[in-house]
């Protein structure tokens, strides 16, 4: 296998019905885009966020925006509080939840994004090899907190810098949040309903939580580990 794949399907009380394939690279975790007219939106110049490291000479299109293209058209005017059976299916296993259109695409997004080559969100990539459908807060914090120190481990055996106190943490994650809010700014010129949007509020407001964590050193997880 070269690549890792996660479909999702929405199956809502009406017999209707929304597919959504997901297709990363093996090796490099890449989002492999299906999408090869991106509409005006998508372009890097347009509402571009703060923290861009991406030169506009180099590239005509802000990646996350362009590889969640498509999804945002599919579900512009579904309402984020319509109920459905979301199921997530992988290689590994197959995950449903009856929840609301906006936690399934939370759920999507999150991967996206992530993937999608975005320089500020490079920090959530790992954690797509071993996607959680419908993680809880408290398993999200967990999750972005160990592959963080993970990564300061494999820094620290390649003789690099590393932060086993978390202290650069809070500046990873200020940028994500700055990025969801760029993102959402885009949606905002396009969808005409909630659903998109208020996933991307929900994956803004656990970059928020993880960093209130640290700051009380993830005093939540300490009992885990008395």
């Amino acid at each position: 296998m070269t690549e890792i794949t996660f479909s999702y399907r929405f199956d809502f009380p009406d017999n209707s019905k929304k597919r959504f394939l997901i297709h990363l690279d093996k090796e490099t975790l890449a989002y492999k885009p299906s999408n090869n007219n991106p509409p005006e939106w998508t372009h890097l110049g347009i509402a571009r966020c703060k923290c861009c490291k991406l030169e506009l000479s180099e590239h005509d299109f802000c990646p996350i925006a362009k590889n969640l293209a498509d999804l945002v058209f599919a579900f512009k005017e579904t309402p984020s509080h319509k109920a459905c059976l979301v199921s997530c299916i992988s290689a590994a296993r197959t995950c449903s939840k009856e929840t609301t259109v906006q936690e399934g695409l939370a759920s999507i997004m999150g991967i996206i994004m992530a993937t999608s080559g975005c320089p500020s969100m490079a920090i959530l990539k790992p954690m797509a090899c071993f996607h959680l459908p419908f993680a809880t807060v408290e398993e999200t914090m967990y999750r972005s907190a160990s592959a963080y120190l993970l990564r300061q481990y494999f820094s620290h055996k390649q003789g690099e810098s590393c932060d086993f106190f978390m202290h650069r943490i809070e500046g990873h994650y200020e940028e994500v949040q700055t990025v969801n809010e760029g993102i959402l700014k885009r949606i905002n010129m396009t969808s005409k309903m909630d659903a998109d949007k208020n996933a991307i509020v929900t994956l803004n407001a656990l970059a928020q939580i993880l960093v209130m964590e640290v700051d009380e050193d993830l005093e939540s997880f300490r009992r885990l580990f008395t």
